[in-house]
């Protein structure tokens, strides 16, 4: 990422408020590709941070969020359901609609993959996304991620899962730059 593009950060305490801010200004808009998270999620926000965080520091999860030079958040990416064992977590991630359109996803997430490899030690990532998401679904494509099959999402949505092999040619085409 450039200098003047958001940074990807680990998640941390301290930016409840701005990670707050994000989900409730675009909430309309990710509704239109991802079941809404519920009006629990924004008045539980805070008690719900404590426990990503608490998570987080277990090794169950790795959240990161884009951050503007402003300290706006413009993204978070999370790898969920770490499983240390076999080396594998579950991507997803969203962008602010106003942060869209620009690339930021698709380096945001190849950054992520490479943390995931070099930092965290997965050998493997999947993905699932809605199949009228066109945009996610370019960027997983973008980023080395291969279809695997239909699934069902938890609101009865069809969708479709996606894997990416963190070794092999992925470790050497994304070793330098994530741009």
């Amino acid at each position: 990422m450039s200098a003047n593009e958001p940074v990807l950060e680990r998640i941390r305490p301290d930016h409840a408020p701005a990670l707050l801010a994000f989900e409730r200004e675009n909430r309309a808009y990710f509704l239109a590709s991802v079941p809404d998270r519920g009006d629990a999620y924004f008045a539980e926000f805070d008690e719900r941070h404590r426990e990503l965080m608490d998570a987080q520091e277990a090794g169950e999860i790795h959240f990161h969020v884009l951050v503007a030079k402003d300290g706006e958040i413009v993204g978070r990416l999370n790898l969920n359901d770490v499983d240390q064992a076999d080396g594998s977590a579950e991507l997803g991630y969203r962008l602010a609609e106003k942060a869209t359109g620009r690339g930021l996803a698709t380096r945001g997430v190849r950054a992520l993959c490479r943390l995931a490899r070099e930092e965290y030690g997965l050998r493997r990532l999947t993905a699932v996304t809605t199949l009228d998401n066109a945009a996610s679904r370019a960027v997983l494509a973008r980023v080395g991620f291969g279809a695997v099959g239909g699934v069902t999402l938890d609101d009865g949505e069809p969708g479709i899962a996606y894997e990416l092999d963190l070794g092999g040619s992925f470790g050497r085409e994304w070793s330098g730059s994530p741009s």
